[in-house]
């Protein structure tokens, strides 16, 4: 089993940034890819951005490229969310996700977090 707690969020004007932290414990952080996904308001949860055990590689959905950036500190068992040049649509509950593999897929994701609220007001 894998915990995850997100921290971060927050109301935000249109514009600024935050930064989103999720903490890990249970099995070895290192052995699992990381992914942020978010869901707004009667919408399906979406894939934000991924990123590999090793931090080596990340990848990022079309609409956060550019001024979302995902990070991770194996030493501190946290994967974290950069967001600038924050937008109204991105408003949602942003969640943190754990996969043997990882991907942009909801299904490719064995464990998450309870979520955290991001509100960019414009």
């Amino acid at each position: 089993q894998v915990q995850l707690v997100e921290s971060g969020g927050g109301l935000v004007q249109a514009g600024g940034s935050l930064r989103l932290s999720c903490a890990a414990s249970g099995r070895t952080f290192s052995d699992y890819a990381m992914g942020w996904f978010r869901q707004a308001p009667g919408k399906e949860r979406e894939f934000v951005a991924g990123i590999t055990w090793s931090g080596g590689s990340t990848f990022y959905a079309d609409s956060v490229k550019g001024r979302f950036t995902i990070s991770r500190d194996n030493a501190k068992n946290t994967v974290y969310l950069q967001m600038n040049s924050l937008k109204p649509e991105d408003t949602a509950i942003y969640y943190c996700a754990a996969a043997r593999s990882g991907g942009i897929y909801f299904s490719q994701y064995d464990y998450w977090g309870q979520g955290t609220q991001v509100t960019v007001s414009s």
